[in-house]
């Protein structure tokens, strides 16, 4: 999946949500801040996109949802559950009683797995694409390749970093133009809950 194809992804879930949820079809404005355009023209040629995809109708600068969707393209959606806040800084505890549940596509929160959201607080991934306020979908597993953007449990406290292992330790680093955001160092005595599996805009919500 390209760039593009995650963006219009992107863009069909906050729409998708926000009708579901609101009743009221977004603006192009509101579509292109979502996902980082712009120019309304992109987030109108994003809607040209999802109507080839058959997951919208769109004419005449009016679009919605597809009553009617054909063959491969037919977009199947999973509940899954906002349980709390993660740290994108030093460890904090993340929440477990479920705060709600949100439309999340298949093409993402792929089946054969267990997936969960939480909301990112702080800037320590913010060069990793991970906002203040964003959303993470977790693909929950108790391990991770090299690199891989895990959600880490230390003493009952969780926390967002990419996992190394260097000469026999693990270390959990930040990614961020805050240069005081410093790497954590760890034997083998923490959890992985998780991986990042997609970032999702709070505004979805």
């Amino acid at each position: 999946m390209n760039k593009t194809e995650k963006k219009d992804l992107q863009g069909y879930a906050y729409i998708r949500n926000q009708i579901v949820h609101s009743g009221v079809t977004p603006s192009l404005r509101d579509i292109g801040r979502v996902v980082g355009y712009s120019s309304p023209r992109s987030a109108q040629l994003m809607l040209e996109r999802l109507k080839k995809l058959h997951l919208i109708s769109y004419s005449e600068g009016v679009y919605m949802l597809s009553k009617h969707n054909n063959g491969p393209s037919t977009e199947k959606t999973v509940d899954v559950p906002l349980v709390g806040s993660v740290a994108c800084g030093m460890p904090s505890l993340a929440e477990q009683g479920p705060e709600t549940l949100v439309r999340v596509s298949t093409k993402i929160a792929r089946p054969g797995a267990v997936y969960f959201l939480l909301r990112a607080t702080g800037t320590s991934m913010n060069k990793s694409g991970i906002k203040n306020g964003d959303l993470l979908l977790i693909r929950q597993q108790s391990t991770a390749d090299e690199g891989e953007r895990v959600v880490a449990l230390i003493d009952d406290d969780a926390t967002v970093k990419h996992l190394y292992h260097e000469k026999g330790v693990i270390i959990l680093k930040p990614n961020s133009t805050d240069k005081s955001h410093k790497p954590i160092v760890l034997s083998d005595d923490f959890i992985i809950q998780g991986v990042v599996a997609a970032i999702l805009p709070k505004s979805i919500l």
